[in-house]
């Protein structure tokens, strides 16, 4: 796997050296690697840098070393992996039902009043400046859900090399994720800028240029992946999840040791 500028690393989050002493390392690497790096326009305002191969924004690229920096993974973890605005909320609120059926009633059901990515939250997007503890992940029952977009060329060793954890990977048609990305960064666009039009966000989606980009090396990183170790990675399609979502949900328990029983599957119908 692909190696980040080297920073000490921590045992865990909550391991003997003090938490800010680590995040401050971390921070420090991202200072020092950041202006090395090319940068080209993003979407919008936004500027993307290029590293290995891939687009982050800056403080994506910050994410990505914190992850290799501080995660420990435990060999029960399962991983939804994506790249954005692939239907990855859908499939977090169907991962989550399922690995969780046996735990919540219908009636207090967490997918009632939280939001998919409350209940299966995002490794690599929510570092809230020098605090990285808000998973509370050494806290987090087992099995731990976790997503992220970060390509699997990129993932940490810590992450690939263990055949214990599973990844379950959704692609999507690129019209569709191109039009999805556009309307969602359109909807979030200042009052003060011009407006972004679609056939600059094809231009751009089409050169490669988009955070995580671009589409096609995420999509076959993690295709090429499922290929090499298919007990590791089970690989999605959006759109036969759209087509025949029972059969779907049934493969993602059967694959994550979650198996639908006899009488549930009769009593799905």
């Amino acid at each position: 796997m692909a190696a980040l500028p080297p920073s000490p690393q921590s045992e865990n989050i909550s391991g003997e050296q003090n938490d800010s002493d680590l995040i401050q390392k971390t921070d420090d690497s991202h200072r020092e690697t950041l202006p090395n790096l090319p940068t080209g326009k993003g979407w919008m305002t936004e500027h993307l840098v290029q590293y290995q191969g891939f687009r982050f924004s800056p403080n994506g690229l910050k994410n990505l070393m914190w992850l290799h920096d501080h995660f420990n993974p435990r060999p029960t973890d399962i991983f939804l992996a994506s790249f954005p605005k692939t239907g990855t909320t859908w499939l977090k609120a169907l991962v989550f039902a399922t690995v969780n059926r046996t735990r919540h009633s219908f009636s207090d059901h967490p997918l009632l009043t939280n939001n998919p990515h409350d209940c299966f939250p995002f490794l690599d997007a929510y570092l809230h400046g020098k605090d990285p503890t808000f998973l509370d992940l050494d806290g987090s029952p087992t099995p731990r859900l976790l997503s992220t977009h970060v390509p699997y060329a990129l993932l940490p060793d810590s992450m690939t090399a263990n055949r214990s954890c599973r990844f379950v990977y959704i692609y999507r048609d690129p019209k569709d994720v191109l039009v999805s990305k556009w309307h969602f960064l359109s909807k979030r666009r200042p009052k003060e800028l011009p407006p972004f039009s679609l056939e600059e966000a094809f231009e751009l989606f089409c050169r490669g240029i988009s955070h995580n980009g671009p589409f096609w090396d995420h999509v076959l990183g993690y295709w090429k992946a499922s290929l090499e170790i298919p007990e590791k990675i089970l690989f999605l399609k959006y759109e036969d999840l759209q087509e025949e979502p029972f059969a779907a949900v049934k493969r993602i328990g059967e694959f994550l040791g979650f198996p639908f029983s006899l009488e549930e599957e009769r009593g799905s119908g």
